[in-house]
């Protein structure tokens, strides 16, 4: 995710974070710093948050049975804890779940989860002290980031080995936690004492307040989430790209079909295609009365991607916004619930789903590529795109086509689904059922950055044709010229990442040496990847996707 070098007067104004509903855009703006939290609770805050303690520390007083509070933990809850040892409860609960495995997971997920974690945990329902928020935002602020491993959740009881890391972390409760801070790895304790803070002991209720629930895979769930959008508006661009260059009928974008058939999706679906093709006697072919599938049905196979992607956001929406800890305390009526919001299960087939609608997009772009390559159905330019046809030893994009096809079938195997294939039994039995959230949101985080390049690969393929069409139709090279304004702001972008000016002289690719390729994907996709140039180029989709997307809300 692109962090944004700002300085304090270029921040926009300070976020108080008050337990309310975060959306994945405000969220997605202080993850990646555009926007700066508080690190201090307001005074209605505190106090609703000290009523819950105050349950607390009375079930306490009055000796009662606690599930997590004064007895032990799933599959152990019938063991009794004495008052005097429920502090040494949740310090041993943190200790007891130091048991991740895996490379280190990206900062941006930890960062995603303490702010998520902060949040609902300042709604007041969870028998927390305001210290504990604060801690966690100034570890945020300090962009003093856990090191958290990619394995270690099964998305039963939320995520309570990776949250443990933080919460071993921010309190200082053991020494079993690895923090990053200004470009060093620090033990926890060394990082305390960086930032200027002493330990922070645990008490009654607050460490399962901080390991039990799914925030974790809630801020995984939502970078994917918003790293799809940015990649479902790249896929339009380059769909606009190589359907100019096809020669396109756009006869079935017409908005009488798609009332006709009124998905919601399939609706923008053509609206947005169809305005970003620009559309006339030079970019469309008279020669077939109908065009193959892959352009003639682009609005219906699109539409329900579309709307599928608008479906997972406002689950991971909900989700994350949501207090998922067990047992919850219901200060007013001074009432603890136990339950199991902790569940990853919304989370978990959110991310399947999300998975299945970025392989789609692949599939659907691999034909397309399939089609501009072959002289048998690209309706008159080279094969392969050669560039320089006068040199018989140029080959075009075939190397690159090979790559491309090496990942599309990696994006259609990962659409696999995990949470309804894979049992657990964990703890006893006690976990005997699983949401698998954690698992789920790690594979579409890993699908859409692998799909961020194959985008890359499909952006190339889309200049060569568009400059190839050009030539054919307007006697030059310089694509542009059959381009509508968003399409040649994708057009100005790609080539302003590559270094390359457009000429009429020449396509983007004359030569098969004038190139390095694996740079160009490279360039590309860390630009993609950065939220950088072909991300802005393309936030007016963005923009009417989330749009479209509250609309289905």
């Amino acid at each position: 995710m692109f962090k944004r070098e700002t300085t304090a007067t270029e921040l926009s104004p300070s976020v108080q974070l008050d337990g309310q509903p975060l959306s994945l855009r405000k969220f997605s703006e202080i993850v990646s710093g555009v926007a700066q939290i508080s690190s201090v609770p307001d005074e209605a805050l505190v106090k609703k948050m000290a009523a819950s303690v105050d349950v607390v520390n009375d079930a306490l007083i009055d000796d009662k049975v606690i599930y997590g509070i004064t007895t032990g933990f799933g599959g152990m809850s019938n063991q009794r804890i004495d008052c005097q040892s429920v502090a040494a409860l949740q310090a041993n609960l943190l200790t007891f779940l130091a048991a991740s495995a895996g490379p280190e997971i990206e900062s941006e997920h930890t960062l995603g989860a303490m702010l998520l974690r902060a949040n609902v945990l300042l709604q007041g329902k969870s028998g927390v002290r305001p210290e504990i928020v604060e801690r966690l935002l100034t570890f945020f602020q300090h962009q003093a980031v856990p090191v958290v491993r990619e394995l270690g959740s099964i998305g039963a009881s939320g995520d309570l080995v990776p949250l443990s890391t933080i919460a071993r972390a921010i309190t200082g409760t053991s020494n079993r936690a690895h923090v990053r801070l200004d470009g060093d790895v620090l033990s926890s304790e060394q990082a305390l004492e960086r930032l200027g803070l002493e330990p922070l002991p645990l008490r009654a209720k607050e460490g399962l307040a901080l390991v039990n629930g799914t925030s974790f895979s809630c801020a995984i769930a939502a970078n994917a989430s918003m790293a799809s959008r940015h990649a479902l508006s790249l896929y339009f661009a380059v769909e606009s790209l190589l359907m100019t260059a096809l020669k396109v009928n756009p006869a079935p974008f017409a908005p009488f079909v798609h009332q006709a058939k009124p998905h919601p999706g399939q609706g923008w679906s053509a609206k947005t295609i169809g305005d970003l093709l620009c559309c006339d006697n030079r970019t469309t072919s008279s020669d077939d009365v109908q065009d193959r599938y892959s352009l003639r049905c682009f609005p219906q196979y699109s539409g329900s991607i579309v709307e599928g992607l608008a479906r997972t956001e406002r689950t991971v929406e909900i989700e994350m916004n949501s207090v998922s800890d067990n047992p919850l305390i219901d200060a007013e009526n001074r009432e603890f619930h136990q339950s199991g919001n902790f569940l990853g299960q919304y989370v978990g087939i959110a991310m399947d789903d999300l998975r299945r609608y970025v392989g789609l997009m692949a599939k659907h772009l691999d034909v397309q590529i399939a089609s501009i390559v072959a002289p048998e159905f690209n309706r008159g330019l080279s094969p392969s795109l050669v560039g320089n046809r006068d040199r018989s030893f140029n080959m075009g994009l075939k190397g690159l086509q090979i790559c491309g096809n090496s990942i599309m079938p990696m994006l259609t195997w990962m659409a696999n689904p995990i949470v309804e294939h894979f049992p657990t039994h964990a703890e006893q039995f006690n976990q005997n059922i699983n949401g698998l959230s954690w698992g789920a949101a790690n594979l579409a985080w890993k699908s859409v950055t692998t799909f961020q390049q194959y985008l890359a690969i499909a952006s190339l393929f889309a200049i060569q044709a568009v400059d190839l069409r050009a030539k054919s139709a307007c006697g030059h090279f310089d694509g542009r010229e059959l381009l509508g304004a968003q399409a040649t702001d994708f057009y100005n972008a790609v080539l302003d990442v590559l270094g390359v000016e457009a000429t009429a002289d020449r396509p983007w690719l004359f030569d098969d040496s004038d190139r390095w390729l694996e740079q160009d994907i490279e360039r590309l996709s860390n630009d993609i990847a950065n939220d950088g140039k072909l991300v802005l180029a393309v936030s007016g989709i963005t923009e009417s996707f989330e749009t479209f997307c509250g609309s289905q809300s």
